[in-house]
């Protein structure tokens, strides 16, 4: 039976190491599993992303480049004609990487960065922010393209403006804001994950057109006001979740999930070491939260929603971490006040 899902995208977990042990990392990083791929398995999954038909690869942690072979793994996927990001919090960031970087051929790099100094620091490691801004210019100093995301929760998102107005003197082609979501660290420490996510599109909104770079939400904030595509940094409307419709998530141990967002156990739908790629993905009956979406199975507000059907309650992963539902969004510009 075959299944007319086309792979677009991959997020791939190299490594659980890092340097860091961010008060909301929602994968808990910092130590490398005890059973992480061999580099023989993540060339061999490389090939595998490549087979069927993946044509982008975004590379996270943990830190990628405290995995010793990430180079080998970068080259095995752009050799093949992937397009390949990486996402580093920019800590380790030296020359040697920069040069690693050019020679690859890498699509772009994008550093995380969540607010001015002091809450930036608090919340990840001191030193961190000015280490950042540093692989920043660095990179494009380099001909690197590189973005910057920043991830929201109630302490930093009302700082929006004061970054903005850091960034907006860097040379970046790109800034993505997403929201911060109560899984990892982010539920174990408490940390107050709610923000008003009205003013932060405001934000968005009076400042993307004026901004010297792209400016977007993630998809894990508001659906389908009359310029979702502008507030997303596109031309296209959100058009729902697509995790295990065109894109999927792996992780270091190599286990196979829709989005690697959603990482929670229940969401597994096969492990690499015992099933091939295009087995798990072309598995009828595999990531069927989505695939298998009616507007029937929609609950709270999203069920009298008039686009209900169109966004399904927006973000898979955001919706069940905090509400404990797949099919209700807390998040939502048709609700915005």
């Amino acid at each position: 039976m075959s299944v007319p899902y086309r792979l677009d995208s991959c997020v791939w977990e190299l490594t659980l190491a890092c340097c860091f042990s961010c008060r909301y990392c929602g994968s808990k990083a910092g130590h490398a599993r005890g059973n992480e791929l061999t580099t023989a398995e993540c060339l061999d999954v490389a090939a595998q992303l490549a087979d069927l038909g993946c044509r982008r690869v975004s590379l996270i942690g943990g830190e990628v480049f405290l995995r010793p072979d990430w180079a080998e793994i970068v080259r095995a996927l752009t050799s093949r004609g992937v397009k390949t990001a990486v996402i580093t919090n920019g800590f380790l960031f030296t020359p040697k990487l920069l040069a690693q970087l050019r020679r690859l051929s890498i699509e772009s790099v994008a550093v995380s960065l969540d607010a001015p100094r002091a809450v930036h620091d608090a919340y990840r490691q001191a030193g961190s922010y000015d280490r950042a801004l540093a692989a920043i210019d660095a990179l494009a100093g380099g001909g690197i393209p590189v973005s910057v995301i920043t991830t929201l929760h109630s302490k930093n998102a009302p700082l929006l403006p004061e970054l903005y107005a850091v960034l907006r003197e860097k040379p970046l082609f790109a800034w993505q804001i997403q929201a911060c979501s109560p899984m990892g660290n982010a539920a174990l420490s408490g940390i107050d994950w709610r923000f008003d996510f009205g003013r932060v599109l405001r934000f968005v909104r009076e400042t993307k057109y004026s901004a010297p770079f792209l400016i977007g939400v993630a998809d894990n904030i508001g659906y389908f006001s009359p310029d979702d595509a502008a507030l997303r940094g596109g031309t296209r409307r959100f058009s729902g979740c697509g995790a295990g419709l065109r894109s999927l998530g792996i992780d270091s141990a190599g286990n196979v999930r829709g989005c690697e967002s959603m990482y929670d156990e229940r969401f597994i739908e096969g492990n690499l070491r015992e099933r091939r790629l295009a087995d798990i993905w072309n598995d009828p009956d595999a990531f069927a939260y989505n695939r298998r979406f009616t507007p029937a199975l929609l609950t709270g507000a999203c069920a009298s929603c008039p686009y209900g059907s169109r966004c399904a309650a927006g973000c898979r992963s955001y919706d069940y971490f905090t509400t404990g539902k797949l099919y209700e969004s807390p998040l939502c510009v048709s609700r915005e006040g």
